[in-house]
């Protein structure tokens, strides 16, 4: 169940970083409201993780999330860069958050 937890609160953080951006600099209202709630469910859900996770292992695997899915949606909605490097850097990015669950032991 941390692990489900753990991948939500990732997604969120990918949401928060749109909803910043949406928001311009939080000048803009509904945006903001946005961007303040999926921020604050992302860290709840992963207080709740932590809980039975390493804490290395889960923040990892948190920003992982969020900076890789963050990066796709950019490239996938915003026209962000899509170079062989960029996208390889990504793939990295993502293996070893894989890497991380597969190894990954659960705390007492």
């Amino acid at each position: 169940m941390s692990w489900t937890l753990l991948s939500i609160a990732g997604l969120l953080e990918i949401a928060f970083a749109f909803g910043m951006k949406w928001s311009s600099g939080f000048s803009r209202l509904w945006p903001s409201v946005f961007a303040v709630i999926t921020g604050l469910a992302s860290i709840g859900l992963l207080t709740t993780a932590l809980k039975s996770l390493p804490v290395g292992t889960a923040y990892a695997v948190w920003t992982g999330i969020g900076a890789a899915g963050t990066a796709v949606v950019g490239m996938v909605f915003l026209g962000e860069s899509t170079s062989v490097a960029r996208v390889t850097c990504i793939t990295l990015i993502m293996c070893g958050v894989a890497g991380l669950r597969l190894f990954a032991e659960q705390v007492a």
